[in-house]
């Protein structure tokens, strides 16, 4: 048989090879490093064992695949360490997830915290008892028989629902046997730099219905230098969570009586407001127009648009004159209706249709996080009409539009194009023509791209644009939709140049997602420390003490009237206090004045950016600040101020 490798040499063998085995051929340093095997483009175990000709990619921890096996076998060899602590615990699953692993199990001790250290103190024992990890398999009558001996109630619900012939796969090492798929490595050696990390509560298959388990978190890598730079990453990231600095800096609140419903306050607006001022500026200068669309339209028109087959469950309902109506989980059936207001020619396409509709989806409430994760939020919608002769180009200018938002805030990006998934509607030439045009467009840009089979909205194809904050978190925000569907469900028309009636395309885009998700990585990316363009607050006026408190309004009243946010901190403080306190708001400027300031007209300058600047002519400082505003520029940290 021949085995073409990644490189794109050939390896024959006389005899059916395993993965592994061809692995220690290509050398024992590979095999040493190797998690799993991607077969004919399929992730395997190293234990499968191969017959026919085929293309094979050995997997290491630097592959996802790889990454993925690594962090599994961690989450198996943790699930032994907790059985052999405790061995009641009932186990549930323990997938590999990204950037570590999990394990849900029902435990009538509730475990905490401190337990974790105790697991860990095992899980390295059994890390040193470097145990061979083996596969068999059961029938499924045979599975259930065995884990039902075991006491083991979550496993045998699992292996209920798999169908009568199916083949059951087990992992063992040592005297832990669990119910798995796999892949895992070969023995439990290598896993020596995991740390289990937190703590949370997992409904039994994310069910509100069913009982609630303890879900472990954990992580794993293959050096311990790089367990402790994940490590310090999470810690920046608990520093930065936007729904700490969100109450901390007076942004926005989640309050009982609305789970999901976030709360924007006087700071958290202006910021709102600032963003959505330049979302329109922006669009407005690439020729989009603004409508605004009801929130909540008839049952038909959800009916008519596809998304009460596909949306429904994520819907909510209400009946008015004895009539079904929905509330928007997405602008686009409002902007069909929109278009359809009016005949329109060739010579008005394309159409640039922008929309900041608020949307309303229920989401399960344990998935809701901060803003991250809400049930009403402003989506930055736009729908653009256009000939089929428009697409690449119109999806070239937004893909730059996209571009120009998130260079802005200093993001990096990728891309991923998105195919027909298995729940779509609409022709294999609907598809086809529509994948071939989001692709050209790609490949005219030269943007570098992934393709994520199967993962398209159910109308269409898309590109989804996935960001990276100054952390190196990713961020799936800004996506472009090419819809032939929705046209022809609602009978859009326009008048072609041979007077004839024609169909439009249309696409569906955003660059910021959900406003209020937007927002809330933001928070994040910059720490709250925001650039002073998009600060709520932007200066603060501090008198020392009250004797120079009409100069300071002075000051406050020239900062305003020039349109700059300020305000003025009137408190009986000594000044070290009050510059700890702007400070900690993370305003980008304050304006120290005393004696000498009201002399000579001048403010004392101190910044985020640089600490003391000195004393500067106020009009000269507000010349500067409002030339930072204009260009939108984010000024880096010089030093510790």
């Amino acid at each position: 048989m021949k085995v073409t490798l990644k490189d794109g040499s050939v390896k024959e063998y006389a005899q059916p090879m395993s993965v592994i085995d061809i692995a220690r051929d290509i050398s024992e340093g590979l095999a040493r490093a190797a998690c799993a095997g991607e077969l004919n483009g399929e992730t395997v175990d190293l234990r499968t064992v191969i017959d026919n000709d085929c293309e094979l990619n050995i997997l290491t921890f630097d592959s996802v695949g790889g990454a993925a096996a690594f962090r599994h076998t961690t989450s198996h060899i943790m699930a032994q360490a907790l059985k052999r602590l405790y061995p009641d615990v009932k186990l549930a699953i323990g997938p590999s997830i990204a950037d570590g692993f999990y394990y849900d199990v029902d435990s009538e001790t509730p475990l905490t915290a401190d337990d974790l250290t105790k697991i860990e103190a095992e899980m390295k024992k059994v890390v040193k008892e470097a145990l061979p990890i083996t596969r068999f398999t059961k029938s499924r009558q045979d599975a259930i028989e065995y884990f039902k001996e075991k006491d083991e109630p979550y496993k045998v619900e699992l292996i209920e629902d798999l169908p009568e012939d199916a083949e059951i796969s087990f992992y063992q090492q040592g005297e832990f046997v669990d119910l798995c798929a796999g892949p895992h490595l070969m023995t439990t050696k290598p896993v020596k730099a995991f740390k289990l990390t937190s703590l949370a509560g997992a409904y039994w298959r994310g069910s509100e219905k069913n009982k609630m388990l303890t879900r472990i978190y954990g992580t794993a890598f293959t050096k311990k230098a790089d367990l402790e730079e994940h490590l310090a990453r999470i810690e920046e990231a608990k520093k930065r969570d936007h729904r700490k600095l969100g109450k901390e800096l007076g942004l926005f609140m989640i309050r009982e009586e609305g789970p999901g419903f976030p709360f924007f306050l006087p700071k958290g607006m202006v910021l709102k407001n600032t963003l959505l001022d330049y979302w329109r500026d922006l669009h407005r200068k690439n020729g989009y127009v603004e409508v605004s669309t009801p929130i909540i339209l008839s049952r038909h028109l959800w009916e008519n648009s596809g998304h009460w087959d596909h949306y429904k469950d994520n819907m909510y309902t209400t009946v008015i004159d004895d009539a079904d109506f929905a509330v928007k989980p997405m602008n686009c059936p409002g902007g069909m209706l929109v278009y359809k207001s009016e005949p329109h020619s060739y010579k008005d396409l394309p159409l640039r249709v922008g929309e900041l509709g608020l949307v309303h989806r229920h989401e399960k409430s344990g998935q809701l996080h901060g803003l991250m994760r809400v049930r009403c939020f402003t989506q930055d919608d736009a729908h653009i009409f256009m000939t089929q002769d428009q697409i690449r180009q119109e999806i070239k200018g937004v893909a730059k539009l996209i571009d120009e938002v998130y260079n802005l805030f200093g993001f990096k990006y990728h891309v991923e194009l998105s195919t027909r998934p298995e729940d779509s509607m609409g022709s294999d030439e609907d598809w086809e023509i529509a994948t071939d045009g989001l692709r050209g467009a790609l490949e005219d840009l030269g943007l570098d791209y992934v393709v994520n089979e199967g993962d398209g909205a159910f109308y269409g194809p898309k590109i989804d644009f996935h960001l990276e904050d100054s952390i190196g978190r990713t961020w799936q925000c800004g996506t472009i939709q090419l819809d032939m569907q929705m046209p022809q469900r609602f009978d859009l028309e326009y008048t072609g140049a041979d007077g004839e009636k024609h169909r439009p395309v249309m696409i569906h885009r955003v660059a910021f997602g959900s406003v209020e998700r937007f927002i809330g990585i933001l928070i994040e990316h910059f720490a709250g420390a925001f650039p002073t363009w998009l600060s709520p607050v932007q200066v603060k006026v501090l008198p020392i003490s009250d004797k120079y408190m009409e100069y300071a309004n002075t000051v406050l009243t020239q900062l305003n009237d020039a349109g700059i946010r300020a305000e003025i901190d009137t408190r009986a403080e000594k000044i070290g206090y009050k510059i700890r306190e702007a400070r900690l708001q993370k305003i980008p400027y304050m304006l120290v004045v005393g004696a000498k300031e009201e002399e000579e007209k001048v403010v004392s300058v101190r910044s985020r950016f640089k600490g003391d600047e000195g004393q500067k002519d106020l009009q000269a400082f507000i010349a500067d600040i409002l030339e930072e505003i204009r260009t939108k520029e984010i000024r880096q940290v010089e030093e510790e101020a």
